[in-house]
């Protein structure tokens, strides 16, 4: 009895223990402002302040004097506390809330509010609320911007000003390799679900697309043509003319899904849904074409110009300038700045002729922005002096056309002057098969030595020649050679048929894709994934039906699949899985389809039509 007792005081003694020494992680104070970007005129709207800790005091929202206080600003507070790995988190948060309503139109500041937590005074970001005016439709127009639901549902018809699409861009008039951003955004007042549609190849652009924010993405209102609308960038490009004249970026239909409400006097209805129900009704969304004037760059280049379009400089660094014979150096150019970097060519450097040069190692390290590929561009040259002596490695100059002030700029490094010791042949970082002039020498020994004395000769019969196993050697080799070109040739013709050889692998082809589909899955990596998942769909299509991918299209697709005798029931849901991951693509918090739900139909879909096309 003691010893148990004994052995429960020990038990609970190490519990405590490890519970007191468990870390409490303390979260770094932050206190933030969030209000929304942009309201209508006579609404209100929620103005928060969020502090993670209960110790604050001393609250003082800033002056909001364009506004009027209907409300607050109220106090709320929240806490709670996990374990994780014997780790004690705890989280407090304590929160200000104003409602808030304007008094006139405009973009005004919220000014910093302050708080005091432990005598030290904290302070919020400054926020900026772009006040609309009402739109043409009153208060109706209010409320579909609020809600998404337009005068559309109430005529039952949807308007060209309902929804459509606009295609902008910030620059018309360009030099050649000049970056343009194209823009696509969405206006809406009704209540749009699902958007489709493929960007075309644009003849005469180098054409990149920008990565959209991850996450839910929001609508917002804004004001266009005296309406308010709920807005969305849908995607954008940039684009790098590769030719001057008059270039064409050509009008795209998008199509549109939209719920709209309709009356039924179904009792069900009546009862459950207040006497409505809910329709899909597809829209065409056609984009305006745009054409863009591109100029030619001037004449007079630089010899020393390698492409660059934009705003650079460039930076050199050597490894070493004492060193030994067969010892490597490198020297590492850096060219920074905007624009169309992923079109530079690599700079030459103009090495001493007793310098063993290898191909430099490209490293790009940039990011698409609006103004065009922003980062750097790393070139690293190897090169090994194979005779002693002092060498000059001469500046290396890099032109680039300047869009600003119009005109080519040349930049220039430094020049550097190398000492090389002779080595004593032991050292060397590279192995070549180099001989250096001062190394070759006439050997008088360079005849092998002729053997003397008598010669012997075999009799007849020893030898093979005019035996049956001489032949044999000539007949046997001949015939392998015969039946290998018969193989070859049959297995070259089954290779040629391209076609044949897609169509077979089409569906392994789609399994390893869906396979790094479920790899971005596990990872969290939503946008990945969906693109992932469009690319097993299209590409099992593409190879499946012997479609080149410029003729994909939903149209196209569902001619093909009918032609293959592939069920209507089958080719719909073909089409609508298309059309779903399209759209969670680009709207990933408007889809009311998880991502584990998309990845079981496509595999689904993809064996359903497997066995279908077979038949």
């Amino acid at each position: 009895m003691f010893r148990f007792m004994k052995y429960r005081v020990l038990y609970v003694l190490l519990f405590l223990t490890t519970f007191a020494v468990s870390a409490v992680k303390a979260e770094e104070l932050s206190f933030k402002a969030s209000a929304p970007h942009a309201v209508v005129m006579g609404e209100t709207f929620r103005l928060s302040y969020t502090i993670n800790t209960h110790g604050a005091k001393g609250f003082r929202v800033g002056n909001i004097e364009d506004f009027d206080v209907l409300s607050g600003p109220n106090q709320s507070s929240s806490s709670s506390t996990s374990i994780i790995n014997g780790v004690r988190t705890s989280s407090k948060t304590l929160t200000y809330t104003c409602i808030l309503r304007p008094k006139s139109e405009g973009t005004f500041t919220i000014p910093a509010a302050v708080i005091t937590v432990d005598g030290k005074q904290l302070q919020s970001e400054e926020l900026t609320v772009k006040v609309l005016p009402p739109g043409q439709h009153g208060s109706q127009g209010q409320k579909s911007t609020q809600q998404g639901k337009g005068s559309a549902s109430q005529s039952g018809q949807i308007g060209a000003d309902d929804l459509f699409i606009t295609a902008t861009v910030n620059k018309k008039k360009v030099y050649e390799q000049e970056a343009i951003l194209l823009t696509y955004k969405i206006y809406t007042t009704v209540n749009l679900t699902n958007v489709t549609g493929k960007m075309p190849d644009l003849k005469g652009f180098h054409t990149q697309e920008m990565e959209m924010p991850k996450g839910n993405r929001e609508f917002e209102p804004e004001h266009y043509n005296g309406r308010n609308y709920r807005t969305i960038v849908w995607s954008q490009y940039v684009l790098f003319p590769q030719q001057s004249g008059k270039l064409e970026i050509p009008s795209i239909t998008f199509e549109g899904t939209v719920a709209q409400r309709v009356q039924s006097y179904d009792p069900f209805d009546a009862f459950f849904n207040g006497g409505s129900s809910y329709v899909n009704i597809q829209k065409p969304l056609v984009t305006p074409k745009l054409t863009i004037d591109v100029s030619p760059l001037p004449a007079g280049k630089p010899a020393t110009y390698y492409g660059g379009v934009g705003d650079f400089s460039i930076s050199s660094s050597i490894s070493a300038t004492e060193l030994k014979e067969d010892e490597a150096l490198t020297l590492k150019l850096v060219i920074s700045g905007t624009g169309n970097m992923k079109l530079l060519r690599t700079p030459e450097v103009k090495f001493p002729a007793d310098f063993e040069v290898y191909d430099p190692k490209v490293d790009n390290k940039f990011t698409l922005k609006a103004s065009g590929l922003s980062g750097n561009k790393v070139i690293e040259y190897l090169a090994i002096p194979r005779h002693g002596g002092n060498y000059t490695i001469p500046s290396v100059e890099f032109s680039y056309f300047d869009v600003k002030s119009g005109a080519y700029k040349t930049l220039s490094t430094p020049e550097y002057v190398v000492h090389v010791a002779k080595g004593d042949g032991s050292t060397g970082s590279a192995p070549t098969g180099y001989v250096s002039k001062e190394e070759l020498r006439l050997l008088g020994q360079d005849i092998r030595y002729i053997q003397l004395g008598e010669v012997r000769y075999s009799a007849k019969d020893d030898y093979l020649y005019g035996t049956m196993n001489y032949w044999l050697w000539f007949v046997c080799p001949f015939a392998a050679f015969l039946v290998i070109v018969v193989v070859y040739r049959k297995q070259a013709v089954e290779s040629a048929n391209v076609a044949k050889q897609k169509t077979k692998k089409a569906s392994k082809v789609a399994t390893r894709r869906l396979k790094i589909a479920k790899q971005k899955m596990r990872e969290g990596d939503k946008a990945g994934f969906y693109d992932e998942v469009l690319k097993a769909l299209w590409g099992y299509l593409s190879d499946k039906l012997n479609m080149p991918v410029s003729e994909l299209s939903k149209d196209n697709v569902s001619v093909k699949l009918a032609e293959c005798h592939v069920p209507e029931a089958l080719v719909a849901e073909c089409m609508e899985l298309i059309g779903e991951c399209e759209f969670a693509r680009y709207a990933p918090s408007l889809s009311s389809v998880s991502e584990s739900q998309l990845y079981d139909k496509a595999d689904a879909l993809m064996d359903s039509l497997e066995n279908a096309i077979k038949r």
